[in-house]
């Protein structure tokens, strides 16, 4: 396997890892996150030399992926990280994709919010309330973590990408 194909199969899936693992400890994603799924996206398109016809269309669906997302955050059902996220990952996802994309991240967030809830109903076990991260998404008035939906719904359908499956085969 090319050190190109190695790289390709695994920033999109550290970038997405992290973006998770920072939501759920800080409820914030770094626009460093975003930019770099963007940058090694770019730098993936350049070195494969993905076909203008395709790139536009990857690029179109992030573009529609940040216009919805950012309707979104406007109306205060995500947040700005989560919109810019979902942007980036529609980027690698591509039009072919991105519907279910969609539905699976909003299945996924929808299972999540309730098990926030629910957890939120509970008090916090002693051991646990100690760890600020969990108190604060334990936090009645804190939103909901999403970036975790959009990570594992990205994550889940990345295999199925022209992207990972011309890495697989080529590679």
């Amino acid at each position: 396997m090319s050190a190109t194909t190695l790289a390709t199969l695994i920033i999109f899936p550290a970038f997405m890892a992290y973006a998770a693992a920072s939501d759920l400890v800080s409820m914030r994603i770094s626009n460093r996150i975003s930019l770099g799924l963007i940058a090694a996206f770019v730098v993936f398109a350049l070195v494969c030399q993905m076909p203008l016809m395709s790139l536009g269309l990857h690029l179109g669906s992030g573009a529609l992926m940040l216009v919805i997302g950012i309707g979104m955050f406007a109306a205060g059902w995500i947040g700005g990280g989560d919109a810019k996220l979902a942007a980036a990952t529609a980027l690698w996802l591509g039009p072919e994709l991105l519907p279910t994309y969609v539905v699976a991240s909003s299945f996924l967030g929808g299972v999540l919010t309730l098990w926030i809830l629910s957890m939120r109903s509970h008090p916090l076990p002693n051991f646990a309330s100690q760890w600020p991260w969990l108190q604060r998404l334990h936090a009645p008035r804190n939103g909901v973590p999403y970036g975790i939906a959009l990570a594992v719904a990205g994550l889940m359908i990345f295999p199925e990408t022209a992207i990972w499956k011309s890495m697989v085969v080529v590679g």
